[in-house]
């Protein structure tokens, strides 16, 4: 079968959810039996979101190749279990440097470079190279980044346009998500903000197809009628995509009202399978009844914006919910941790997780939390700079070591028990230059970890950092209590640590969350909430 193309564009206003809605459907069609993969176009002219703050952009997603991607990508992981890769996100940044780099090999012989057609052809060649794969996806849903009507997206809605005139009927489809503001005042749904976007998209060439529209209330019939006459689509082809309280719901609302079915039929292709969304079903049905509840302090530097640790409060949620479970999570920024007041930030907390992060900005507020929870056996779960955090507490406060630090935050310090790979230390750029992607970690049996992985003695996982434990203290630390349960062997690095004699004490150099799904959710994740759950119903824990 012909590979078919659906592409999502955005208007009105961003943060509107359009990666939510490409792996909703993505889900929904893979649930009736197509192979389907999802594109990211990002505007921006960064090569990747690797070195960008995650308060501008949220959280760096990383793929098993070791791809530094936008967050969506972690949506379309999580919704459809199944792996991306770096073909799955393209930035301008990206693009643009290849047409340049290609401008100067010659490859244009001699042509006066241009936006149309060399980024265009550019842009419409990496929307293609998912789908003239060996993998031979029957749908690639391409999601484009930004507002219609941004100047820098301009290429892409371009792109778009070309692309489904070359693909011909039924080979591409436009859906377009818009806001649909509600107006507390008067109680009235306003639709000209979607007219005037759609009409701003078909001054660029391009009839949208389907209409997914934002919306806080329900869109009355009347509302449909409208949108429809005014926006040249059929009644039936406006989506309503309503708040919800958790994302995963949103599958099985636009089912709900036939979206994959007027997807596929757009398509001309068969809508015979009915989607399986039983397990799908019950994930919701457990996380809107949960039995238990558990208070989570999750310790981070990024923490007034929820999205730079996406993957990991998604992970807490597959987890609570396995477990029949709410988490809450009680967010705490690091810089604010002292020792006046650490008793009160962590009243009632059930359990510890040190998140992820680059720069010494919060170290010490991190330490400390380690500390209290290592001292108060409240089980802990650092993850890549929240392991090393661990290290630095432990050599500072068990071994004696009161001089310990990164080599990151301090590289003349004497006791650097986190450090750099030597051919690190004479990099010159940021960007691309961390241990990526997946990694084998070989497990210690009878290990708390090798246990909770289903003694399993070899697992892969997704790094995405610098520095590393610094294996001169590896003895000290053993003697100690503090065992290396988890080693590449290939590069005898450090991947996990756990304390004996602690009901759950554990840091992981790679990010497990990344591997969290729906209907896989990450067995560290599981075990964690497990743990903190005992400790909730014991008082004196807490």
């Amino acid at each position: 079968m012909k590979t078919k193309y659906i592409f999502v564009t955005g208007g009105v206003t961003s943060s509107l959810g359009k990666g939510i809605v490409s792996a909703s459907l993505g889900m929904l069609l893979k649930a009736r039996g197509y192979k389907v993969s999802i594109l990211k176009l990002d505007p921006y002219f960064n090569i990747d979101p690797g070195t960008l703050n995650p308060y501008e952009h949220g959280e760096c997603f990383v793929t098993k190749d070791g791809a530094e991607t936008d967050l969506d990508l972690g949506h379309y992981e999580r919704f459809l279990s199944q792996s991306t890769s770096k073909e799955n996100n393209v930035t301008s940044g990206l693009i643009y440097k290849t047409v340049i780099d290609n401008e100067r090999k010659g490859n244009y012989l001699g042509k006066t470079v241009q936006v149309i057609p060399h980024i265009t052809n550019e842009i419409k060649r990496r929307i293609k190279i998912l789908g003239e794969s060996e993998k031979n996806y029957d749908i690639i849903i391409t999601e484009i980044g930004g507002t219609v009507g941004d100047i820098e997206s301009l290429p892409y809605v371009e792109s778009v346009r070309q692309l489904k005139w070359e693909l011909g009927k039924f080979n591409g489809l436009v859906i377009h998500l818009t806001l649909l503001p509600h107006i507390t005042v008067t109680g009235e749904i306003k639709t000209k903000p979607t007219q005037h976007s759609v009409r701003n998209l078909m001054e660029n060439g391009i009839q949208a197809d389907i209409l997914v529209c934002r919306t806080e209330k329900h869109i009355s019939d009347n509302i449909r009628k409208k949108l429809a006459l005014f926006c040249n689509v059929k009644p039936k082809h406006v989506i309503e995509s309503i708040d919800t309280k958790i994302i995963y719901e949103i599958p099985y609302l636009l089912h709900l009202q036939n979206f994959d079915e007027v997807v596929l039929n757009h398509l001309n292709l068969s809508t015979h399978t009915i989607p399986d969304l039983k397990k799908w079903k019950t994930f919701i049905k457990k996380y809107k009844n949960p039995k238990h509840e558990t208070k989570i302090a999750l310790v981070g530097k990024y923490v007034s914006l929820h999205d730079s640790y996406k993957s990991i409060t998604e992970a807490l949620i597959h987890a609570g919910t396995e477990n029949e479970t709410y988490v809450n999570i009680k967010w705490i920024y690091s810089e604010m941790i002292k020792e006046k007041n650490i008793k009160k930030y962590f009243k009632g907390i059930s359990g510890i997780l040190v998140a992820p992060g680059f720069g010494n900005r919060g170290i010490e507020g991190k330490i400390l939390a380690a500390k209290y929870a290592r001292e108060n056996k409240i089980p802990f779960f650092g993850i890549c700079l929240g392991m090393q955090i661990a290290v630095i507490e432990f050599a500072r406060n068990v071994l004696g070591l009161k001089e310990a630090e990164s080599y990151e935050t301090n590289p003349k310090t004497s006791h650097p028990v986190i450090s750099l790979m030597e051919k690190q230390k004479k990099r010159t750029h940021t960007g691309g230059t961390m241990r990526l992607g997946n990694w084998k970690c070989t497990l210690v049996e009878g290990s708390k970890i090798y246990s909770i992985y289903g003694k399993k003695k070899e697992i892969f996982e997704r790094h995405r950092h610098r520095y590393e434990f610094n294996n001169n203290y590896l003895e000290f630390f053993s003697n100690a209590g503090m065992k290396a349960v988890g080693v590449n062997l290939e590069t005898g690095l450090v991947e996990a640590l756990e304390l004996e004699n602690h009901i759950f004490f554990l840091g992981v150099q790679y990010h497990p969350e990344y591997q969290s799904t729906v209907t896989h959710p990450h067995p560290l994740f599981t075990n964690f909430i497990q743990v903190s759950i005992i400790v909730s119903q014991n008082s004196s824990y807490i």
